[in-house]
């Protein structure tokens, strides 16, 4: 545990407070840093990640205090820095939930649509600003948000500064569920609670192959679908998962 993010693991599940609460949980080197460490070498017996924000708030994106110390060639580092750390959050193998409150806007937006499950509460602010301040965004939207909404919506989005309210985002795929306010990290935890019981391939394969055949042509994403589907029903967890089934039990999977 560092001191910009905190780490509790309950058993297969390790709980991520994002902990600059005085700055709305605003993107920090350190604060990174500690996330990519963390998802570089997860707790031995963790299944799912859930990420949260201390304060009300989830993340409002990058420390404009740390931006403007940049000149060009070290700000283009910078945001290849964050794709290697949402790259790595993403495709790590472990699924990641994200509770969502407050602020969760541009970066804080690339951060959860780095996670794999997002649950918002009724004051999230979804948005993309940097448009409205002379800059660009450099964490990963223009693909995970563009291919949420579309090139389109998100350049309306970014020329605009619009801001999205949780129901809007639950329409449009930002997040996947709407809860009462308070409710998100424990809806969140619920969710966890459920994947974490899946079989541990099953939810690897997932993970890596339905983004990856995403970005393939029909037919390259069609054969990659038989291997995973080849690898995961012939592992012991299928012949476990059958057997449940069959026998009218919950699944004991590795």
């Amino acid at each position: 545990m560092g001191e910009n993010l905190k780490i509790e693991v309950h058993a297969a599940i390790a709980v991520l407070t994002l902990n600059r609460p005085a700055k709305r949980n605003a993107m920090s080197d350190a604060l990174l840093a500690e996330i990519d460490g963390f998802f570089r070498m997860p707790p031995s017996g963790v299944r799912v990640a859930v990420i949260t924000g201390a304060g009300g708030h989830y993340c409002a994106g990058l420390d404009l205090s740390e931006h403007v110390a940049r000149d060009a060639e070290g700000t283009m580092h910078h945001s290849r820095g964050w794709h290697d750390v949402m790259d790595r959050l993403q495709g790590s193998g472990l699924p990641v939930v994200s509770a969502l409150s407050g602020a969760v806007i541009g970066g804080g937006l690339e951060l959860a649509t780095s996670t794999h499950v997002r649950i918002a509460e009724p004051d999230c602010i979804f948005q993309l600003p940097e448009g409205r301040r002379g800059i660009f965004v450099g964490g990963g939207a223009t693909v995970r948000v563009g291919r949420i909404l579309g090139a389109d919506r998100m350049t309306e989005m970014m020329l605009t500064g619009r801001k999205y309210g949780t129901d809007d985002a639950v329409r449009m795929g930002l997040a996947h569920y709407a809860v009462a306010t308070g409710e998100a990290l424990p809806k969140a935890l619920e969710i966890a609670e459920q994947i974490a019981g899946n079989a541990p391939l099953s939810n690897y394969m997932m993970i890596q192959g339905i983004a990856r055949i995403h970005d393939m042509g029909r037919s390259d994403g069609l054969f990659v679908e038989s291997l995973c589907a080849a690898l995961a029903q012939t592992s012991p967890d299928a012949v476990e998962g059958l057997a449940a089934f069959l026998e009218k039990r919950s699944p004991s999977f590795r």
